[in-house]
């Protein structure tokens, strides 16, 4: 990921969604390093920020409904909350949840791209976003998976104006050529059940010793550490309640 800060159109945040908070608390500890700092206002809901030092990373949450999948979620920074809503409709996406405000940190909404591929809008007032990108721990670079990327494609760059940086195999995402994500068209190597989705990376010091730590932690290996052609070593986990993330080696370009 080249962007280093929130910008309007890029990613973020990211949160977890969980069936459970302590036991997510605790792995994601291990694995990161994170210190993980629960609201505790009844209304919060458990919501719970994770910390490098002093910066915010990324959320760990208890699921709010049944219908709720145990995920991670990217949030996507917005000038308008509502504005964007409008666009999303309007490119043939749908809205799970109408904007709303958080206390007096930020305006949030959900959406589905026309894919199903859920996602999230973070118009911001006091808090930005994650205050650190890059560095081991912090978010490192977000992809959709998908099983329509042309329409994907239209979709993504009318709502938020982003660059596309296509090539063979890979698409890769920007803001005025600075990119910070990719697209992954899904084949018949993905289990029908699976939707599409938004899977963040988080960057790491040692990709291989990361997923062993996982896996010692009650995790799995979903895709085994391996080197990208022209770009990082990587590898793509999933934590005891099931959700899914990425790995890939810090110092190294996407």
């Amino acid at each position: 990921m080249k962007l280093d800060r929130p910008v309007t159109g890029g990613p973020c945040w990211t949160e977890l969604g969980t069936s459970d908070l302590e036991a997510a608390k605790r792995f994601y500890t291990e694995l990161f390093g994170w210190r993980p700092e629960t609201d505790p206002r009844q209304e919060a809901g458990g919501y719970t920020v994770a910390h490098l030092g002093d910066a915010a990373v990324a959320a760990l949450a208890p699921l709010y409904q049944e219908s709720q999948p145990v995920a991670w979620n990217v949030s996507f920074a917005v000038a308008d909350a509502d504005a964007a809503v409008a666009s999303v409709r309007a490119a043939g996406g749908s809205i799970v949840l109408e904007p709303m405000d958080v206390f007096d940190i930020g305006r949030f909404a959900v959406a589905f791209d026309p894919g199903g591929a859920a996602f999230q809008l973070w118009e911001a007032r006091t808090f930005p976003g994650a205050g650190l990108f890059n560095a081991p721990g912090a978010l490192g670079w977000v992809e959709l998976l998908t099983r329509a990327p042309e329409g994907a494609e239209t979709f993504y760059t009318t709502v938020f104006g982003w660059t596309v940086h296509p090539s063979e195999h890979y698409t890769q995402w920007g803001i005025a050529g600075d990119d910070f994500g990719g697209m992954i068209t899904m084949d018949e190597k993905f289990p029908h059940e699976v939707p599409s989705h938004w899977l963040p990376y988080f960057a790491v010091e040692d990709v291989d010793d990361s997923a062993r730590i996982a896996v010692e932690a009650g995790g799995t290996v979903l895709m085994e550490p391996t080197t990208v052609a022209d770009g990082p070593r990587i590898a793509v986990l999933r934590d005891p309640q099931g959700a899914m993330f990425g790995v890939y080696l810090a110092d190294e370009e996407r």
